[in-house]
């Protein structure tokens, strides 16, 4: 986020408004500091307005206002102003904030001369932004130059990012891509009196081409190179400026948006950028790997905090924590839910229903939904149905999520005497299951399912967390509006984080192992510090959950049988402490990687009775 683009904050900020423009609601939020403590106090939403008839984005943000006015009684609006700075208690706010992904978001094309290299770390740059990348063109993507210029010319981006090259590199390669964009002339979404923004952020030595090159038909600009070196990645200066020229020349002609600009204190931010900003700062601030889940009607994201180390091959290497961000843009619930059912294949969908299902059904069903997008599950079977969805539509983003989040490639080092002749190269996924401290759900199948318990479940199924992990949803979706809150005042984001916004379902427990059925798995002495001792047994492919509530905490020993782990070896026993939630402790013994059996009845059977052992459907 660019500083010098945010307006003059007050110093004493005790009230504040944001809202989330989202593609069909507008979400507004009221948070007042009580006491020694900042607490959501109210929530309103409304239409989204940015497209016919009213094409002003700014009607469905005031309607979403007038409702938190009507729901805490304090008067915000004077007219169509919001009143600034606070009056009294019952009167205006300090500070106002927005963000947004109406319209279709922030959607970009990222060019770069290798594939897997500079491409890669192109697209990690644009989807930190939170940008959705449309396409990834490269000089070694196999298609034809005319073929590009078609591609480039049928999406009509909102901006291109033109990376390639480290410093003192290829400067051919990168000219050639120039010359494809300049060729393509390609028209922006938004706007027709503006020139699109292209950011360079490639080999130093090639920016006088590429400026001479696309100086006349787009707006270029020049950024640190994103890849100096092989070794390295600098990805800050290219999302910085992603963020400045959505603001400049994305939203500026957007129906409404000037006017919105005109009203909050710090620029507006795309709304995955700004979730993204706040797992990033759990993950950092806590020293803790994270996975972060957004499932909507259209699209997927998940974010990720893990750690790596800064040279994998040196026992001292100090660890770094690592953000990534991935958007299935096929893969939702709603407008997308057909695409599931192709992807993942109706057999991968079946395999989650705990009941008898003719393919031609489900394909009914999935298509209704499509065609509906709005409509709700109406029955039991609906709803396990709409469960089946949503694990494969979370099990393949976490797949495209864990291709996206690796470690450098094309570095080569020598990693001893022995196989000095002998290069690697890196690439390997930074998603470590066995090290993830905290899941985090949000989205209407994990925000809204009736029972938390259905949420747990999801997020175990599609995921497969291993060892300890603690699971929590978004309560009512208010993570944009604090990410954004975070460069305000990040005390008051993280106290509305952790006491309003987030719900801790409890804590996971997954030994990793496969063994036959029935066989002893794992011994669980569970101590906590309200209510009586407990020992058990469990054999593998069981599923079991204790009692834990909110804000409890309880020691566990656990001792797998040996071939199990829980992230100390095989077979080797860990004590720790853990804490509860509103489903309290899940212990998952049904073996890491989680495989069911090709046999109907008895998968039903087994789906039927892990559902009834976590009380995941009414009996």
């Amino acid at each position: 986020m660019a500083k010098n683009a945010s307006k003059s904050i007050p110093k004493r900020v005790e009230t504040i408004l944001a809202t989330d423009c989202g593609s069909t609601t507008t979400k507004a939020i009221l948070i007042e500091k009580r006491g020694e403590e900042y607490r959501l106090v109210g929530r309103g939403e409304a239409p989204t307005t940015v497209e016919a008839p009213f094409e002003d984005v700014t009607r469905g943000v005031l309607n979403s206002i007038r409702e938190v006015e009507e729901l805490t009684g304090k008067k915000i609006l004077e007219g169509e102003k919001i009143i600034k700075p606070t009056r009294s208690k019952k009167e205006g706010v300090d500070v106002y904030i927005s963000t947004s992904s109406a319209g279709g978001g922030l959607q970009m094309m990222v060019a770069a001369v290798v594939l897997t290299m500079t491409a890669e770390s192109a697209a990690r740059a644009a989807l930190g932004a939170g940008a959705i990348v449309m396409d990834v063109i490269a000089s070694n993507d196999g298609r034809l130059p005319h073929q590009k210029i078609e591609r480039i010319r049928h999406l009509r981006p909102d901006m291109i990012l033109l990376s390639g090259g480290v410093d003192g590199g290829t400067i051919s390669h990168v000219a050639e891509l120039a010359e494809l964009i300049r060729a393509a002339d390609p028209r922006p979404r938004f706007g027709t009196t503006y020139s699109l923004p292209v950011i360079f952020a490639g080999n130093k030595d090639a920016r006088k081409i590429v400026l001479d090159t696309l100086k006349e038909s787009t707006e270029v600009v020049v950024v640190e190179n994103l890849r100096p070196v092989l070794e390295r990645e600098n990805l800050g200066p290219a999302r910085d400026k992603i963020h400045d020229l959505f603001m400049e020349h994305v939203m500026a002609h957007a129906p409404g948006y000037k006017r919105l600009m005109d009203w909050t204190d710090v620029p507006i931010m795309p709304t995955p950028g700004a979730v993204g900003l706040l797992i990033e700062r759990i993950g950092k601030r806590q020293g803790i790997d994270v996975l972060g889940v957004d499932i909507g009607g259209a699209t997927t994201d998940i974010f990720s905090v893990f750690a790596e180390k800064e040279d994998e091959f040196s026992e001292k290497a100090e660890l770094q924590r690592v953000f990534n961000r991935t958007v299935s843009a096929n893969l939702g619930m709603s407008y997308s839910i057909s695409n599931v059912l192709v992807e993942a294949g109706t057999e991968n969908i079946m395999r989650w229903i705990p009941y008898k299902v003719d393919e031609a059904g489900l394909r009914n069903r999935i298509r209704n939904k499509m065609i509906r997008p709005t409509t709700i599950p109406a029955t039991l079977d609906d709803l396990k149905m709409e469960h089946a969805v949503a694990r494969e539509a979370l099990r393949l983003a976490l797949m495209h999520h864990k291709s996206m989040a690796v470690g450098l490639k094309g570095i080569q080092q020598e990693r001893s005497i022995a196989d000095a002749f002998s290069q690697t190269t890196s690439g390997a996924t930074l998603v470590n299951l066995m090290s993830l401290s905290l899941v985090v759900g949000s989205g209407g199948a994990l925000s809204h399912s009736p029972r938390r318990v259905q949420a747990a479940m999801l997020m175990l199924d599609a995921f497969q967390p291993e060892g300890i992990t603690q699971l929590a949803v978004d309560s009512i979706f208010m993570m944009p509006h604090l990410g954004v809150l975070t460069e305000v005042n990040e005390h008051a984001a993280q106290e509305v984080f952790e006491k309003d916004c987030l719900i801790y379902l409890g804590t996971a427990i997954a030994p990793v192992g496969q063994a036959k059925p029935d066989t002893k798995c794992l011994k669980v002495i569970f101590k906590p510090e309200k209510g009586k001792e407990q020992e058990l047994s469990l054999k593998f492919g069981e599923i079991k959950r204790l009692n834990l509530g909110i804000d409890e905490r309880a020691m566990v020993e656990l001792q797998p049988e040996r071939g199990f782990d829980l992230g100390e070896g095989s077979g080797k026993n860990i004590a720790r402490e853990i804490i509860g939630g509103q489903v309290g402790v899940i212990i998952d013994c049904r073996g890491r990687p989680l495989t069911l059996p090709e046999e109907e009845s008895r998968r039903i059977e087994l789906l039927n009775r892990w559902a009834e052992s976590t009380g995941m459907y009414p009996s």
